[in-house]
C-alpha cells in the first residue's frame, strides 16, 4: 500500500455546469469523471460541489486494506463514485456507517470534519480528510415537507441556514424580497420571525394570512433601506442581473440597518463570474453553489 499527497486540490463539479468551474480553473492538471485536480494554492472558484482539502492518491492491493487505510485516519467517510461501483460499495461496507435519516430543520451541523473519496481504478483511490462541505458527497439530507411550503425553493433557505450555523430566531425582523410564492418566507414564519414580504405578485394566500408575515406589493429594489427600517436579516431569491442585486445589497451595508443576508445570485446565459467575486469580497462573506442551487450561487453574509 502507498499513500501519495496530492499538491493542490481536487475540486468537484456541478452536474450540467462543468464548464462553469473549468472557466473559473482556466487550467488544471488532470481530470478524474466529475473531479477535476488543479496543483498549487486554493483557487477562488465557486461553481463546485465540493473542494476536497486535503487530497492524496492511495495504492491498495485489498477492499479491507483501503477501508483500513481510510479508518486509521478518521471516521467520516462519503464516497463519489463515477467507476468500479461494486468495488466502491465493498469498501464502504467496510467504513463507519454514516447517517441516513432525513434531518428536520432546523439541524446544528456537527464540527467533525467529513471526508470524500473515489476508485480510479480497481487498486486506486483518491482521498481527502476535509472538504468544504459538511454533507456527506456535498448532499443535504433534509425532512422534505410536501404539504406546507408553496414551492421546493423553501429547501434552499434552509441549506443556506444550515451552512450558516445560525437562523432567524422568534421575534426576528426579515426581509424577503421577491418572495412570491412564499418558500422563504413560510421557512422564516415557522422560525417566529416577524416577516416583511415584497413581491409584485402577492403570495400563496395561507401564507399571506399567517400573522408572523406582512406583505407588501412593491419590486422589492425601488424601496431602499430606509423605507424598509431596521433588519435582523435580509434575504432575497429575485430573478435579476447579478449588478442589480450588488447594488441594492451595497445600498444596504451603507445603511447600516441590517448585519446579515442571505441572497441567490441568478445567472443568465453563459453566467456572470465577476459579480459573484465583488460579492465574496464583502467582509464576512460566502459565496458557493449550493446542492438546491441551479444556474444560480448563493451569498452568504452572517456577522457573529
Amino acid at each position: 500500500m502507498r499513500r501519495t499527497p496530492l499538491d493542490g486540490f481536487v475540486y468537484q463539479t456541478v452536474p450540467d455546469f462543468e464548464d462553469h468551474l473549468e472557466k473559473e480553473l482556466v487550467t488544471w492538471d488532470e481530470s478524474w469523471g466529475p473531479l477535476r485536480f488543479a496543483p498549487g494554492p486554493l483557487r477562488p472558484v465557486f461553481w463546485t460541489s465540493n473542494v476536497w482539502l486535503e487530497s492524496f492518491r492511495l495504492e491498495f492491493d485489498s477492499i479491507s486494506e483501503a477501508a483500513r487505510a481510510l479508518r486509521d485516519i478518521q471516521r467520516n467517510w462519503a464516497p463519489s463514485l463515477f467507476t468500479q461501483y461494486r468495488r466502491g460499495a465493498l469498501i464502504a461496507d467496510k467504513l463507519p456507517p454514516l447517517p441516513k435519516k432525513p434531518r428536520d430543520f432546523p439541524w446544528v451541523l456537527p464540527e467533525n470534519p467529513m471526508g470524500a473519496w473515489t476508485l480510479l481504478d480497481e487498486h486506486t483511490l483518491i482521498a481527502s480528510a476535509r472538504t468544504t462541505s459538511p454533507f456527506p458527497a456535498g448532499v443535504p439530507n433534509f425532512v422534505e415537507d410536501k404539504e406546507g411550503p408553496p414551492s421546493r425553493a423553501y429547501l434552499k433557505l434552509q441549506e443556506a441556514l444550515t451552512l450558516a450555523r445560525r437562523w432567524p430566531q422568534r421575534g426576528d425582523r426579515c426581509l424577503d424580497a421577491g418572495a412570491c410564492p412564499g418558500g422563504w418566507t413560510w421557512v422564516l414564519a415557522n422560525l417566529g420571525a416577524q416577516v416583511t414580504a415584497v413581491d409584485r405578485s402577492p403570495l400563496e394566500d395561507r401564507i399571506m394570512a399567517r400573522p408572523e408575515v406582512n406583505f407588501i406589493k412593491h419590486d422589492a429594489f425601488t424601496l431602499k433601506p430606509q423605507d424598509y427600517g431596521p433588519m435582523d436579516w435580509v434575504f432575497s431569491d429575485v430573478i435579476c442581473y447579478p449588478p442589480r442585486l450588488y447594488d441594492w445589497i451595497e445600498s444596504w451595508l451603507q445603511s447600516g440597518l441590517c448585519q446579515n443576508f442571505i441572497c441567490t445570485i441568478k445567472m443568465q446565459g453563459e453566467g456572470d463570474y465577476d459579480t459573484p467575486r465583488r460579492f465574496s469580497q464583502i467582509p464576512g462573506s460566502r459565496v458557493l453553489h449550493m446542492y438546491h442551487n441551479k444556474h444560480e450561487l448563493t451569498w452568504i453574509r452572517v456577522v457573529p
